[in-house]
Parts: structure tokens; C-alpha cells; sequence
């Protein structure tokens, strides 16, 4: 799978192996030893493996496996602190539990429990000093979106929970500075009674909400309109100008051709962006990921259901690429471009007897 030209500030080799510590570096195969020693930069991804297991897999440029670590059940997204070298996998919705795995190699990993009436929706982030977890939670009886807040110092012991303003909580990120959290409300209601069940696609409440990351306040909060009321916000990524970018998975007839990308800023309203047609087509009514390159300002789009990779041009929204990937999967920024998995076990350029997940992580230093 080809990549796009560019450079990011990924986590490069070297900052890899100072941060994972001797002791670990020591305890990989030759084979992950060598497949290390020749990567720009390292990234995560949950996985299923042929026999049924599930895990997560540290992962070079190249698509070469380094290391795995094994899950309970299947994760969905990741959040990654540079700080303390601390990676986390979530349950995919409606899972209850959240694994951190310590990369310097000092602690066992920790499995997080959802708290009692709530599961996890599948994303998080850390705070940018890494003192705190944010992680993406359904108050299912009560029908709303929280935040649940978790502190890494101590053995993140569930601390608190804010309002996301909204409901079906799917992905969060937060400001470089860490004064906002950002919370892409998906707007569609379910319960783990019913499984993966979407109980309300007849009156959908999608939104974005940016929230005071030190009080829980909203700051401001963006319905989409009536005519795009079955539109559900799922994925979003911030550009080097603090715009969030957001992607979107169409609940209506298969046959409308909705936008299904925008972005905006604090005080500024939503802007979608108005794709060709083909494109739009392309999709197939489904965004399952997204990234931005911010070195270069592209932006990178996957679609399972088209079988779709997009690359934007994040000034002027023109596509740069459009192709066929056939089970597109996740997407994230490399110092070339983009790296894209695929649910057939494809990463970049190689392949592996898995079934990759939705989403990647990038593995960025904090410098």
C-alpha cells in the first residue's frame, strides 16, 4: 500500500528503544529486533488473530510486527501518552474494559473496569502531562455521554466523570494545550441489553461539543442541522491550527449522498466539505477512520464499507487520492504519509494472518 509524501513528529527509532528501556528492547525476537532497527516509526493497532484471540500489536512502518500483547475481547481504539510511555486499548462498544500497557516495561499491565451503569464507547486520550486518562462512556440507563476521567498516578483509579452533552459518545480528543476536550457525539441511543442495537435512527442527536477539559463545562456545543439529523459524528482529528476535522457514518437511505467530512475551530461554525461526487460515492455513506497529517496538512480517510482510501488536501479540502482499498480499515499519519490496515491483515506493505482493527495509533514523542 503506497504512502504519501511528508513527515510528521512521530516517535523515530531511537526515541522508541530510550523510552521502552533496555530490559524490554532485550526480550524482543530477532525478528522484532530487526523489523525495529529498520522503521521510521512505530504505531499500535488492536487485532484478531486466526485462531479466534484477540490483542493488540506494536507495529513498524513497514507493517512488521515487533510485539503483541494479548486482550480479553476486542479492543477498538487506542490513546497513547509520549509522557509517560503508557498505551491504552478500549473494549470496543458496548466492552467494559480498558488495558493500559506500560511500553517502558516497569508494570504489569492494568485493566480498567467500567464503572457500575457504564460501558466504554471504544476511544480516549490522555491529558497532554499525562496525569490524566479521558476515555468515552455510555450512562446507558440514563441515555447520555460522559467522560470518564481516570488518574495514571494512581493506578488510574476512576476519579470523576464529565458531560459530553450528548449522546452515543464515540471518539474524544483534546486541545494541545489541554484546556478542551473535544467529544464527537454520534447521537445514536444504545443499551448493552440490546447489544450493538441503534435504538433511535428515526430521531437521531448527533453533535460536536467542546468542553473545559479543567471543569466539565461546555464551552460550546454544534447539532448538525434537521436535514442531517441521521449524519452520526464518529471520528475526529485536530490540524496544527487546533481546527478539529470530523468524520461521519450515514444512518439514512443508501441511495442520499450526504457530506460526510468538516471541520471547524473554537467559535466558528461547522464546515462540511463538499466532495465530488464520485468521491462521496466512494464511501458509501462511511467514514470508519480518520487522520491528519499535520506536517504536510493532509488529511486521510478510510472506508470498510467502500473499500476507500482518501487523501484531502486540509487548506483547500481537494482530493489528492482516491483508491480502492478493498476492507480499509484504520489510517494513521507516517513520516510518509499515511500507514493503512486493512481487516484482511494488511498493513502498509505487508501482511499478516490477522484481521486488523479500525483504528491505529501513532506512537509520537514528545518532542
Amino acid at each position: 500500500m503506497r504512502n504519501l509524501g511528508g513527515q510528521s513528529a512521530l516517535l523515530d527509532r531511537r526515541a522508541f528503544l530510550r523510552m521502552a528501556g533496555a530490559a524490554w528492547a532485550a526480550a524482543l525476537t530477532p525478528h522484532a529486533t530487526f523489523a525495529l532497527s529498520r522503521t521510521d516509526a512505530v504505531f499500535a493497532s488492536g487485532y484478531k488473530a486466526s485462531d479466534g484471540s484477540f490483542g493488540i500489536a506494536v507495529l513498524a512502518e513497514d507493517g512488521s510486527v515487533i510485539e503483541r500483547t494479548p486482550l480479553p475481547a476486542r479492543s477498538h481504539g487506542m490513546a497513547f501518552s509520549p509522557v509517560t510511555n503508557h498505551l491504552v486499548a478500549f473494549a470496543r462498544r458496548p466492552g467494559t474494559f480498558a488495558l493500559v500497557i506500560d511500553r517502558n516495561g516497569q508494570k504489569q499491565p492494568i485493566t480498567i473496569a467500567a464503572a457500575e451503569n457504564r460501558h466504554f464507547f471504544g476511544h480516549g486520550c490522555f491529558s497532554p502531562d499525562g496525569r490524566l486518562l479521558y476515555a468515552s462512556e455510555n450512562d446507558f440507563d440514563a441515555n447520555r455521554g460522559v467522560i470518564g476521567l481516570y488518574d495514571a498516578r494512581e493506578n488510574y483509579r476512576r476519579i470523576g466523570e464529565y458531560q459530553t452533552y450528548g449522546i452515543g459518545t464515540h471518539d474524544l480528543s483534546v486541545s494541545d494545550d489541554g484546556t478542551l476536550l473535544i467529544a464527537a457525539n454520534g447521537g445514536i441511543e444504545t443499551h448493552p441489553d440490546f447489544g450493538r442495537t441503534k435504538l433511535n435512527l428515526d430521531h437521531m442527536e448527533p453533535s460536536l461539543a467542546l468542553i473545559d477539559a479543567a471543569s466539565g463545562a461546555l464551552v460550546e456545543r454544534h447539532a448538525l442541522p434537521e436535514k442531517l439529523r441521521q449524519l452520526s459524528t464518529r471520528h475526529i482529528d485536530l490540524d496544527d491550527k487546533g481546527r478539529i476535522w470530523f468524520a461521519c457514518q450515514y444512518e439514512g437511505p443508501r441511495n442520499d449522498l450526504p457530506p460526510l467530512v468538516g471541520r471547524f475551530g473554537k467559535g466558528e461554525d461547522l464546515t462540511f466539505l463538499s466532495l465530488p461526487e464520485e468521491t462521496t460515492i466512494g464511501l458509501a455513506n462511511y467514514v470508519g477512520a480518520i487522520a491528519v497529517n499535520r506536517r504536510e496538512g493532509l488529511v486521510g480517510l478510510t472506508s470498510p464499507n467502500g473499500g476507500r482510501f482518501v487523501v484531502l488536501d486540509g487548506k483547500s479540502g481537494r482530493v489528492m487520492r482516491d483508491e480502492s482499498v478493498a476492507d480499509a480499515a484504520g489510517i494513521a499519519a507516517t513520516p510518509h504519509g499515511f500507514a493503512v490496515s486493512s481487516y484482511d491483515g494488511r498493513f502498509a506493505g505487508r501482511s499478516e494472518d490477522v484481521a486488523w482493527d479500525q483504528h491505529i495509533a501513532s506512537l509520537k514523542s514528545a518532542g
